[in-house]
């Protein structure tokens, strides 16, 4: 199981890389133009050679400090953020990477707060103004407080960091950093070291010697090769042809995560990726090797395409070595523990300690899904970024759901810190990380997989869909046509219900009016209507084509007596939305008892999605009409 302090590091690693990694390709930009136009480039250019320094002093400090005040407050945050930014980078003349990754965030965690405090306190009609002269009040103090005071701070900490780490360099400790990093890597920190630690190491180094060691630190695919080529010799058969593809998939695709679960089976190997990380930079070092920009994924390809053009030999037997010295100590791992018969490569149940055998992928999902009588339409593959190993997942499962004829289950994979934001019925995620996406949507069904190579997996995980939808589809055809007669009775509207010709000179007055139909008519009780108000002020309730749907809120669920609807017609129209152009000329009050919300929505929805019946309803003087299209 996954510890707090754990769940905490990786928590603060995440949010580092967060505010990289959007950002990833503009660092690429500056990479391959670093690559091209500087003086040992391959096109020296010192009119192009200007568009480096301004990328790195002005562009990429920005966009991390806007990334960075968005992750926090939202856009109104990524604009003080930027803004706050500018400040830090006014007061230095080396990148402020390091204090956008500070400022950006504190300029988010203050709008937040600034909106806290004045929650529920802004007059109707005002909130556009506070909001637009609060942001740029803030920024202005922010401006100043980098300008003069966290800009030289920051420029302090950075000098004495640069110290630190030339001492380190000077003395050959650096190679030391792999002992840390190595073991962090595998547990899924990969990302956050690379790009929340080295990224902005390497851009402080990049400009004094136009390349950085800390750039490959991470990135360096021998390591986990040398461990996976050890498992292909000494590796039981059935798991050959995985660990082939797991190369490929690293060397060329950058995935490193594909290498984690060989290391996790035996952990000892730790040891085999240490002197492999080590070894490579120490080569880096003694030989004056790096790259010009961070690269992303970790792939050959992205490597040789940011290393400078006198440095290939360099990195090319950096990466060979750290391989062999991998490869070689984990051969002498793997040999003496050979006939170990606690060598197995199958998913390890979170909660027992025993690994599953072939036939009990199948149980173990059935298992976990016991209770659930529902359709599986969205599987998500989540991991750290969202971008490596459950990418791989959802390519494999994607193909063999079509061989099957399942392609209308929707897959795709996404950050863990991305899972409240959609709509999922099973979330499958590496059993390192299943505990991080518990926390984050606990109420969901998780599946964790140790492999994400393994196909038997994936062959069981596509049977147990095939044989749950068709247990559930019966029931799901059954339901449906109850709720289609359902739905029937929940639109017998009559003549009291409709009011055509209204004129009104605000949607507060209008809602004022409906919701005393509604009382009137025995649909709510009076504290519905001020729940429909309240409803309004949170977000209006002007769904677009001229139509808006006010009701109540979800606490307001009790004050409902019945299902019912209120049709009012606005000739001249009344604006609705948060625009002025977003009028309404059909304004239709709801109140939907218990789970009949949805239900009355989609029906009132499926009518109006016809723009010559939205234009007949908005002007027409017949009540009659309006009936026969609703019946």
């Amino acid at each position: 199981m996954t510890t707090s302090l754990e769940i905490k590091v990786q928590k603060i690693g995440r949010f580092l890389s967060n505010m990289i990694m959007p950002n990833i390709s503009a660092f690429i930009a500056w990479g391959v133009i670093s690559t091209l136009f500087l003086p040992s480039g391959w096109i020296p250019n010192k009119n192009c050679e200007q568009l480096i320094n301004l990328m790195i002093i002005y562009l990429l400090p920005i966009l991390v400090g806007y990334t960075g005040g968005k992750l926090v407050g939202g856009d109104r945050g990524a604009v003080v953020g930027s803004i706050a930014t500018v400040g830090l980078i006014l007061s230095s003349s080396m990148p402020m990477l390091f204090g956008a990754m500070l400022i950006g965030p504190l300029g988010g965690w203050i709008i937040n707060l600034f909106d806290k405090i004045i929650q529920n306190k802004i007059y109707s009609g005002f909130e556009m103004l506070v909001n637009n002269f609060s942001s740029g009040i803030i920024s202005t103090i922010l401006l100043l407080l980098s300008f003069f005071y966290f800009g030289p701070f920051v420029n302090y900490i950075s000098y004495l960091l640069s110290c630190i780490i030339t001492k380190m360099i000077e003395n050959n400790l650096l190679p030391l950093t792999a002992i840390f990093v190595e073991p962090a890597k595998i547990l899924f920190l990969n990302n956050a070291i690379n790009h929340g630690i080295f990224s902005p190491l390497g851009i402080q180094e990049v400009v004094k010697n136009h390349k950085s060691v800390f750039f490959f630190i991470e990135s360096n695919p021998g390591p986990g090769i040398g461990v996976l080529v050890a498992w292909l010799f000494l590796g039981p058969e059935k798991i050959k042809n995985s660990i082939k593809s797991a190369i490929f998939v690293q060397f060329l695709g950058g995935v490193h995560e594909i290498y984690f679960p060989y290391v996790l089976i035996k952990p000892k190997l730790i040891f085999s990726v240490i002197l492999g990380g080590m070894t490579g930079i120490y080569v880096l070092i003694v030989c004056h090797g790096g790259l010009v920009s961070t690269v992303s994924p970790g792939s050959i390809i992205s490597i040789l395409a940011m290393t400078p053009k006198n440095n290939y030999f360099v990195n090319i037997i950096s990466i060979f070595l750290s391989f062999l010295v991998s490869f070689f100590s984990a051969f002498i791992i793997l040999k003496i523990n050979h006939n170990n018969k606690n060598n197995n490569f199958l998913l390890k149940d979170m909660h027992d300690k025993t690994c599953h055998s072939r036939l009990s992928y199948y149980s173990y999902i059935q298992n976990e899904f016991s209770n659930h009588t529902k359709l599986i339409k969205n599987i998500v593959f989540a991991c750290d970024a969202g971008m490596g190993s459950s990418a791989i997942g959802v390519g494999i499962l994607k193909r063999k759901l079509s061989r099957v004829n399942l392609d209308n289950i929707l897959v795709c994979n996404l950050a863990i810190n991305l899972l409240s934001k959609k709509n999922i019925d099973l979330v499958i995620t590496h059993y390192k990380l299943t505990d991080r996406a518990r926390l984050q949507k606990p109420n969901l069904k998780h599946i964790s997989i140790k492999n994400f190579l393994d196909h038997d997996f994936y062959n069981d995980l596509v049977k147990f869909l095939i044989n749950h939808n068709k247990k559930f589809i019966n029931n799901q055809i059954e339901k449906s046509i109850i709720l289609n007669e359902k739905s029937q009775k929940l639109f017998t509207i009559s003549k009291k219900n409709i009011f055509i010709g209204q004129k009104a000179s605000s949607k507060i007055e209008v809602i004022k009016f409906i919701g005393s139909q509604l009382i009137k008519q025995g649909y709510v009780n009076s504290e519905y209507v001020d729940a429909m108000l309240e409803r309004e002020k949170i977000s209006p309730t002007w769904i677009g084509q001229s139509i808006a749907l006010p009701h109540g809120t979800l606490k307001s669920k009790d004050s409902i007596l019945r299902t019912g609807m209120i049709f009012c017609q606005y000739p001249q129209g009344i604006v609705f939305g948060d625009n002025i152009e977003d009028v309404a000329y059909i304004v239709i009050g709801i109140a939907a008892k218990n789970n009949e919300h949805m239900q009355l929505v989609n029906n009132i929805t499926n009518i109006l999605d016809d723009e010559k019946i939205i234009k007949k309803l908005s002007h027409t003087n017949k009540i009659k009409d309006i009936l026969n299209i609703f019946k």
